[in-house]
């Protein structure tokens, strides 16, 4: 088994590190790294349905897609994230306990009463610390998994803040949990540096066999190469295979204005306003100039700037109508 220290946080990065060791190495690996402010959603997510889009923006935020499944989850650098990525056998790929069982060992050895519950998560006190997914092609097994030691558990609730009833679809929906930190139940301080060692040394000794590997060179730039193709682009992150019909209703001092949009691989496929407000000239102008466009900020807010907007909704702001449209 290589053993590996990843010391980068950035999140694209880092995605693409799990995708490179996968699929580029036949050894198993273990792994440990942390990520600097994200919010990483699952495989089958509709990743705008997972998150608080104005607290991601304004706290610049990143937001990836990994390659397991499950639901989103929220980075820090109070975060400890593990992976093992293992070549199986066995009937059984799919075994959370397997790979939570050595975090739950060091932690039961510091006198923390954690445990696994539910289907792929280790808890304290019926909170959950740690949650986990998996990815398998052919034998072939991916696992990672959190463990929230000193995170900033007021941007974790904000961040995954969302109102579902605005997104109607099939995608995989995340179940929020009262979550906590392994910090507060330490009998004695250490910080998350000594307690990454702590579990390191644990893998080294359950895996005698075991030596360290350092990410060379030509690693790093593959990596990157990854993560500038496929995890730092809209179409991996927000538009893939997000299918979804989005409805929402908002109040201005022109009226109320209802959005109803159908939503393909992150693309407005058909897009219907209705509502009170006045209008001079017809609002179809701006539905057929939202159709065929992505469901991103951004471009929806630079198509509107090409409208006298108070023609079409009177004393209503273009910022007004974009936060509408999310």
């Amino acid at each position: 088994m290589l053993c590996i220290y990843n010391e980068s946080i950035e999140p694209y990065f880092n995605m693409a590190t799990e995708d490179y060791l996968f699929h580029k190495f036949k050894e198993d690996i273990f792994m440990l790294w942390r990520n600097d402010n994200a919010i990483i959603v699952g495989k089958h997510q509709n990743t705008l349905a997972e998150i608080n889009l104005d607290v991601v923006r304004n706290k610049n935020i990143k937001v990836v897609r990994r390659l397991s499944g499950g639901g989103a989850v929220f980075h820090d650098l109070g975060n400890l994230n593990f992976t093992f990525i293992i070549n199986s056998n066995d009937s059984k790929l799919v075994d959370f306990q397997k790979y939570t069982l050595p975090v739950l060992e060091v932690l039961n050895s510091l006198d923390v009463p954690a445990k696994f519950e539910g289907r792929n998560d280790l808890t304290i006190d019926g909170k959950k610390f740690s949650g986990n997914a998996v990815h398998v092609l052919r034998n072939r097994v991916l696992q990672h998994g959190t463990i929230l030691f000193t995170s900033e558990m007021k941007d974790l609730s904000e961040a995954l803040q969302v109102n579902p009833l605005k997104y109607i679809d099939k995608s995989v929906k995340s179940v929020r949990a009262r979550v906590t930190n392994v910090s507060e139940y330490l009998k004695e301080p250490i910080d998350l540096d000594t307690f990454k060692n702590l579990i390191m040394d644990h893998i080294l000794k359950m895996y005698p066999e075991a030596s360290f590997y350092h990410l060379n060179e030509n690693d790093q730039v593959e990596i990157q190469k990854l993560a500038t193709e496929k995890y730092s682009t809209w179409e991996w992150n927000y538009g893939w295979h997000s299918k979804y019909n989005f409805e929402k209703l908002i109040r201005t001092n022109g009226g109320n204005i209802e959005f109803h949009f159908i939503v393909e691989d992150g693309i407005i496929k058909e897009a219907k306003i209705f509502g009170d407000y006045f209008n001079i000239k017809d609002t179809q102008d701006i539905e057929n100039a939202l159709t065929g466009i992505r469901h991103d900020v951004d471009i929806i807010k630079n198509k509107l700037s090409t409208f006298e907007i108070d023609d079409y909704f009177k004393n209503t702001t273009i910022d007004e109508l974009v936060l509408g449209m999310f």
